[in-house]
């Protein structure tokens, strides 16, 4: 008997529903498409600095509770409808959450928070969320994690993400490559932009890359390069936080040494609030005061906020906070939309003057 060499670790399978399937069952109308491509437009203008406005990319950490970031969605929308003459707000929409060694790894991995992983209802939820945010007339922001599960939601997707851990992927890179949309590459873990920078290069060229046919059949895809390609800057383990003057001078400089857009995009959590969500504050400070001090190359921030403050433990047997994110700790709502009035108050000034 042939010993078995294949499959060895692999426990179980399932039947995972196609893209076209997902789409057929959850279809794009045609007046979100038209939104969708509109905004797509818009932040590529303001990231090309043909738009005054300031992108403002703001939400939980991550989706666990689609209801709960409806009404948290509604509730930025109402509360900056009138700062759009100077803010561009997007809805940061998380189904995948990058673990450093395990836990819940996002909604669409595991929908029921149980660890019963049932991906396919994942993914309805995940598409059902981004049909809902574009009905009610907010761009959605998402990570791509997975290199295939775009193909079942990304064309409701306005601005993409690749992450810290994995800016230095070459699968990633080439998704980036095939996207429809801009996307942002933020720096390393460390803080290093350098790796970010080769990702916006190597995004900027076509590629040839294994990925899924909106029929579900494993294909070969051949990408024509994303020219909308920008910089995150996150803070980092080795630099700090590195949003402050010298930092953005440091990277608007590397961008131009590399004949790139000097186009940056600050995250205001992660390493440059050192993970306490109140210090965000102090980051949108130095942003405004930057930018009105004629700081160009600031086109973009990134904040996250939900109903509630802080951060919880999912709990058998318990029911979750509602509004409060079970992965990173965010600033609430309430503290947040002061701070997006006061940014747009000091993009106002510096473009009256």
């Amino acid at each position: 008997m042939e010993p078995r060499t294949d499959d060895l670790r692999i426990g179980k399978s399932q039947p995972l529903i196609s893209p076209a399937v997902l789409a057929d069952e959850l279809p794009l109308p045609e007046g979100s498409a038209q939104f969708v491509q509109q905004a797509r437009q818009t932040i590529e203008r303001i990231l090309a600095g043909e738009d005054p406005r300031v992108l403002v990319i703001v939400g939980p950490c991550s989706v666990h509770d689609p209801s709960a970031l409806m009404d948290f969605a509604t509730r930025l929308k109402s509360g900056t409808d009138s700062l759009t003459d100077a803010i561009y707000p997007v809805l940061r929409v998380y189904f995948e959450k990058p673990r450093t060694i395990v836990g819940w790894k996002g909604l669409i991995n595991d929908p029921d928070l149980d660890g019963s992983f049932h991906i396919n209802k994942g993914l309805h939820l995940a598409r059902q969320v981004l049909l809902d945010v574009a009905e009610l007339g907010l761009p959605a922001a998402t990570e791509f994690l997975d290199t295939t599960l775009g193909q079942y939601y990304a064309e409701l997707v306005s601005f993409g993400a690749i992450g810290a851990r994995t800016v230095e992927s070459q699968v990633h890179r080439e998704l980036a490559s095939g996207l429809s949309m801009p996307v942002g590459f933020k720096n390393a873990t460390s803080g290093a932009i350098k790796v970010a920078i080769d990702a916006i290069r190597s995004a900027g060229h076509p590629h040839w890359f294994p990925s899924l046919t909106k029929e579900g059949m494993a294909a070969i895809l051949q990408s024509t390069g994303n020219p909308h390609s920008y910089l995150i800057l996150r803070g980092g383990s080795d630099t700090g936080p590195n949003y402050g003057p010298e930092f953005i001078a440091e990277a608007r400089a590397a961008l131009q040494a590399e004949g790139l857009p000097a186009s940056l995009i600050v995250d205001c959590s992660h390493g440059n609030s050192r993970k306490d969500p109140a210090r965000q504050a102090e980051v949108m400070a130095s942003l405004s005061e930057q930018i009105a001090a004629g700081e160009h190359a600031i086109r973009g921030v990134m904040m996250e906020s939900h109903l509630v403050a802080g951060n919880q433990a999912v709990v058998d047997g318990e029911a979750p906070v509602y509004g409060q994110s079970i992965t990173d700790a965010c600033l609430a709502l309430d503290d947040t939309l002061p701070l997006l009035e006061r940014l747009a108050s000091t993009i106002r000034s510096t473009r009256a003057s």
